[in-house]
């Protein structure tokens, strides 16, 4: 097993980004903020009354964007040099099999519900929607809830590395789940504190910029509506918080990958030209 140093992956984070950063934002602005903005001004978060076939196609368009550009950006922090077109066309070539493996992480995780419905139908608590109060009511339904989620953190903890692999490894969507399992085997609780801080950090920062934004934008501009200029101030700065946080993120992660998976720190030196 190899050795992990979370301040370590953090400083060679920190070199990466300061001698890559302004070509990774290319990426992260045209994959993740874009998609975005583009989200929040035609359907901001606030005028959300319900969703329509338009909007989740929307939403899906932007969720597979954002995988590319997180492949994308992981391939630049790893290396060897390429220019930004080629590690976009990395990221869209092995998105789907990315995609692919989240389809099946996310339905094991919902097959492994089964087992505590089965023990809440057998201790005789409701489990149909009509019973849904009832059910929460339950000492026992709270119970499983919590022992569910503690398991849902475990697993996805163990997950963290499955973006690094299925970026950087000949691997198919099983290949990429059982390379994260191994590669994160007896590093739990380091990326589990990792993670914390990160999530913290992240919602704070997002929390934050959105408050302070939407109030001053709805202030001047009015009502965070579709197609309005408070929407589109609200998702400019939102979005580009939200890239951050997925640039640093990504290349964390590809940190992490190399110190687990025992490969050699690659000097990164993205191309100047080439987009």
């Amino acid at each position: 097993m190899a050795a992990l140093s979370i301040s370590q992956a953090w400083e060679e984070t920190k070199a990466r980004i300061a001698a890559d950063g302004k070509l990774m934002a290319i990426v992260a602005a045209a994959l993740v903020a874009f998609p975005g903005i583009i989200s929040g001004v035609v359907a901001p978060e606030s005028a959300r009354t319900e969703t329509s076939l338009g909007l989740s196609i929307l939403i899906l368009v932007c969720a597979i964007l954002a995988l590319i550009g997180q492949l994308s950006l992981i391939r630049l922090a790893i290396g060897p040099a390429v220019s930004v077109g080629e590690a976009i066309g990395h990221g869209a070539r092995r998105m789907p099999l990315y995609l692919v493996a989240g389809l099946l992480l996310t339905l094991a995780l919902v097959l492994l519900l089964v087992p505590f419905l089965v023990v809440l139908y057998a201790a005789g608590v409701p489990i149909d929607r009509s019973s849904e109060e009832a059910m929460l009511a339950s000492p026992l339904t709270l119970i499983l809830l919590l022992a569910y989620f503690v398991l849902l953190v475990f697993i996805c903890i163990r997950m963290l590395l499955s973006s690094p692999v299925a970026s950087e490894e000949a691997a198919g969507p099983i290949q990429i789940l059982r390379r994260s399992w191994d590669l994160t085997s007896g590093h739990w609780w380091r990326l589990f504190g990792f993670m914390i801080m990160f999530l913290i950090g992240a919602v704070v920062a997002i929390g934050a910029v959105n408050l302070v934004v939407s109030g001053v934008a709805v202030a001047l501009f009015g009502p965070a509506d579709p197609m309005s200029v408070s929407a589109l101030i609200i998702a400019i700065c939102v979005s580009a918080i939200n890239a951050a946080a997925t640039l640093l993120l990504a290349v964390m992660l590809a940190r992490i990958y190399l110190q687990v998976a025992g490969r050699e720190s690659i000097e990164v030196g993205v191309p100047k030209s080439g987009i």
